[in-house]
C-alpha cells in the first residue's frame, strides 16, 4: 500500500465514524477526485490526514473540514473526550468534575458546544452550557463565577471566516486562566488516546447538562459596568496628578451649553461578532450613553460578508467603521474582533487619508496601564504588592510607568495564559490588542471590560476639555516617547523560520540599521526569567528587537520598540521615528 492509498483508508475510516453529513460528503467527494488522480486533490488528503491538528496552549484552532488536522465534529469529539478524562483524573477523590461550555457566532461553534456538553456529561463530569452565544470573555467569568474545574470557549476569535477553534481553560488554583504546560500536554495525550482507541459513536453521551441562566451574565454585567465608575475616579486622580499638558485639547473641545464639555461622541463596530449585545447591556448598566454603530458589522454573521480578516488590527477592517466616524464626527472607534477578547481604538487624524488612527495595542496598553498604576498607588496602602505586567514582546514602557508608582513590573512569554499569572496583577496586556483591567473578575484579556475603562479615561479627558491625543502626548512628556512597528516574513516552508533563527543565533548581528548592538539575549536558554522559549531579544541604544516564530501562524515575527526621552516632545518623535526606520531596514537586511 502506497502513502496516497494509506491516506485514503484513513479517510474511510474518518467518514465512517463522523456524524456531521457536510463535512462527509465534502471528504467523498475529495476521495472520489483523488481517484481520478487529481493533484490538487492528492496534496489536500495529504494537507487534512498526513498531520493532526495539535493540541497547545492555544487549545485547538484551524479551518473547518473533515480529517485531523481540521476543525470538525470527529476532533471536537475527541477532543472533549480526552479532556473529560483529564478532568476525571485530576479530580479528588471522592469529587465530581465540572465544566462551563461557551460559544460564539461562528460556523458549528454551538454545534461544538453542545457536542461537548453531551460527552462531559456522559463521561460523568457537570457539565453547564452558556445560554446563547456569547463573548470568550464571558467563560473565562463564568470559571470562577460557577467555581468549575474547567471552561471551553468555541471561538477561532479573529482568525479568517473558515476557521473554528477550541480554548481551553482551568479553574480552582488556577482560576480560570488558559492552561499552560504541563496541563497542555497531559490533555494532548489523552486525546491522542481517545483517538487511537476508541471510534466516536462509541463515546458515552448524556442530554443530562445543565443550561446556565441569565443570571451569569448579569452577574458580569454588574462587575463590568463598576469599571466605569473606578476607571472614571483613576481619570480623575491621574488628571490631577500627572496631568502635564492640562489645556492641550481646550480650544477643541466641545461644550455643553451649562459650559461643561461635552462626552465623547463614539462610533463602535462588533466585526461581525457577538460583543454588541454583551457590551450594550454593560454600557446601559454603567449609565453611559450607546454609541453610533457600524450597522452593517453589528450583528454576528459567521460569514463575515464585508471584512476578508475579521481582525481590527488588519489593513481594511476597520474602514466601515472609518466611514461612520466621519458621518458621525467621532471623537473616537471602539472595536471589538469577533469574540470581543480584544479592543481596538481609533482617533481623529487629520493627517491621514481615512481621517482616523488606530492607536497600536502599545498605545492603548500604556494609557490603560498607567489608570491602573494611578488607581493603585492611591488606594490605602499605596502600590505594595501590586503588579504591572505585559509580554516580552510587548513596549517596555510599561515598565517605566511601574517604576515611576513604586509597583512591582513583569514580563511573561506572549499570551495571556502567562500575563494572567502575574503575581499581584492589576493590569495586564499584550501588544496585540489584548488588555487584562479586572483581574479580580476575569483572569483573561477582555476587549468589553477594557472599552468600558477606556471610555471613562476618555470622558473624564473630556471633562477636562482634553482628549485622548493628548494624553497620549502627556505619556511622552512624562515618560518618554515610546513607537513600535512590526516586520511578518510569512512562509510556506516552516523550515525557512529555523534557518533565519539558527542563523541569527550563529552569526548575530553587531549592528542593525547603523545602530550598535548592545547586546543579544537568548530566551531559548534554561533558567531565565521567562521559561524558555524560541525568542531572541536584541538590545540597542534607545531601542530593542524581539525575534520569535508566530505560535499560531506559519510567520517569523519581528517586534520593534524604540524610545527617547531627550528635548521636547517633537524631537522626541521624531528620533523614535528615525530609529524605527532604521531598525526596519536594518532588520529586513538580516533576514532577507
Amino acid at each position: 500500500m502506497n502513502d496516497v492509498e494509506r491516506l485514503a483508508e484513513a479517510a474511510v475510516a474518518w467518514m465512517a465514524q463522523d456524524p456531521d453529513a457536510e463535512t462527509r460528503a465534502e471528504l467523498g467527494a475529495l476521495l472520489e477526485s483523488v481517484g481520478s488522480s487529481d493533484p490538487g486533490a492528492v496534496a489536500e488528503l495529504r494537507s487534512r490526514f498526513g498531520e493532526r491538528l495539535a493540541f497547545g496552549t492555544a487549545g485547538l484552532r484551524g479551518e473547518l473540514a473533515a480529517g485531523p488536522n481540521r476543525m470538525n465534529r470527529v476532533l471536537v469529539g475527541q477532543a472533549a473526550a480526552g479532556l473529560a478524562a483529564y478532568l476525571l483524573e485530576r479530580a479528588q477523590p471522592g469529587s465530581r468534575p465540572s465544566i462551563v461550555i461557551g460559544y460564539d457566532g461562528r460556523k458549528n461553534s454551538r454545534v461544538f458546544a453542545v457536542d461537548t456538553a453531551e460527552i462531559m456529561a456522559g463521561a460523568g463530569v457537570r457539565a453547564v452550557l452558556l445560554p446563547r452565544l456569547l463573548p470568550t470573555p464571558l467563560v473565562a467569568f463564568a470559571v470562577r463565577d460557577l467555581g468549575v474545574s474547567a471552561g471551553v470557549m468555541v471561538t477561532a476569535s479573529h482568525n479568517p471566516p473558515r476557521d473554528n477553534g477550541y480554548k481551553v481553560y482551568l479553574g480552582d488554583a488556577d482560576e480560570g486562566s488558559q492552561i499552560v504546560p504541563p496541563a497542555d500536554a497531559e490533555i494532548a495525550a489523552h486525546i491522542l488516546r481517545v483517538a487511537a482507541e476508541v471510534q466516536l459513536p462509541d463515546v458515552p453521551r448524556s442530554q443530562d447538562y445543565e443550561v446556565a441562566d441569565e443570571s451569569v451574565v448579569d452577574r458580569y454585567v454588574a462587575a463590568t459596568a463598576a469599571l466605569a465608575d473606578g476607571g472614571a475616579t483613576d481619570a480623575r486622580g491621574a488628571a490631577g496628578a500627572d496631568r502635564t499638558a492640562a489645556g492641550a485639547g481646550a480650544a477643541n473641545a466641545e461644550t455643553t451649553p451649562g459650559g461643561g464639555h461635552a462626552a465623547p461622541r463614539v462610533v463602535y463596530t462588533a466585526m461581525h461578532g457577538v460583543g454588541w449585545e454583551t457590551f450594550a447591556r454593560v454600557l446601559d448598566a454603567a449609565g453611559i450613553e450607546r454609541p453610533d454603530l457600524v450597522t452593517a458589522q453589528i450583528a454576528p454573521d459567521a460569514a463575515f460578508p464585508t471584512v476578508s480578516f475579521p481582525n481590527p488590527e488588519e489593513p481594511g477592517a476597520l474602514d466601515l467603521a472609518y466611514d461612520a466616524a466621519r458621518a458621525a464626527g467621532a471623537d473616537l472607534i471602539v472595536a471589538n474582533d469577533p469574540d470581543a477578547d480584544r479592543l481596538a481604538i481609533a482617533i481623529p487624524d487629520p493627517t491621514t487619508a481615512d481621517g482616523y488612527r488606530r492607536l497600536t495595542g502599545n498605545e492603548v496598553g500604556q494609557l490603560l496601564g498607567w489608570q491602573a498604576a494611578s488607581a493603585a498607588a492611591a488606594r490605602p496602602g499605596g502600590a505594595a504588592g501590586a503588579t504591572l505586567a505585559c509580554s516580552i514582546v510587548s513596549s517596555p514602557a510599561l515598565g517605566v510607568v511601574a517604576e515611576a508608582y513604586g509597583l512591582g513590573w513583569v514580563e511573561t512569554l506572549t499570551g495571556f495564559k502567562w500575563v494572567s499569572r502575574a503575581p499581584g496583577l492589576v493590569f495586564g496586556y499584550e501588544e496585540a490588542l489584548g488588555y487584562l483591567v479586572n483581574p479580580a473578575t476575569v483572569r483573561d484579556k477582555d476587549g468589553i471590560s477594557a472599552a468600558i475603562a477606556f471610555l471613562a479615561l476618555a470622558r473624564e479627558l473630556a471633562a477636562s476639555g482634553r482628549t485622548v491625543a493628548d494624553r497620549l502626548d502627556e505619556f511622552s512628556e512624562r515618560f518618554g516617547h515610546y513607537g513600535s512597528a512590526q516586520i511578518s516574513l510569512r512562509v510556506t516552508d516552516l523550515s525557512e523560520i529555523d534557518r533565519v533563527m539558527t542563523r541569527l543565533r550563529a552569526e548575530p548581528p553587531t549592528e542593525i540599521g547603523g545602530l550598535r548592538v548592545e547586546r543579544i539575549d537568548d530566551l531559548n536558554r534554561p533558567g531565565g526569567a521567562v521559561p524558555a522559549s524560541d525568542v531572541l531579544r536584541i538590545v540597542l541604544p534607545g531601542a530593542r528587537v524581539m525575534v520569535r516564530p508566530s505560535g499560531t501562524e506559519p510567520k517569523l515575527k519581528i517586534y520593534l520598540d524604540a524610545w527617547s526621552t531627550e528635548g521636547g516632545l517633537g524631537e522626541r518623535r521624531d528620533r523614535v521615528v528615525e530609529l524605527l526606520q532604521k531598525l526596519e531596514g536594518g532588520m529586513r537586511d538580516h533576514i532577507s
